[in-house]
C-alpha cells in the first residue's frame, strides 16, 4: 500500500464515520457547540472582570 492509498483510505474512513454521526445527530451538535462557546465566553469575561477589579484594588502589584 502506498502513502497516497493510505491517506485516501484514512480520509474515506473519516468521511464515512462523520456521515453516520451527523445523519443521526443533525444540527443539534452544531447548536450545542455554539451555545457552549457563548457560555464559556461569558464565564471567561466575568472572571476577567473580577481579576481586573482585584488588580485595580491591589497597590502592591508590579506595573
Amino acid at each position: 500500500m502506498t502513502y497516497t492509498e493510505l491517506v485516501e483510505a484514512t480520509g474515506d474512513g473519516l468521511l464515512w464515520t462523520t456521515e453516520i454521526l451527523f445523519e443521526n445527530v443533525g444540527n443539534i451538535f452544531n447548536y450545542a457547540v455554539i451555545v457552549l462557546g457563548f457560555v464559556g465566553l461569558f464565564i471567561w469575561m466575568r472572571l476577567q472582570a473580577k481579576y481586573n477589579q482585584e488588580a485595580a484594588n491591589d497597590p502592591n502589584q508590579i506595573k
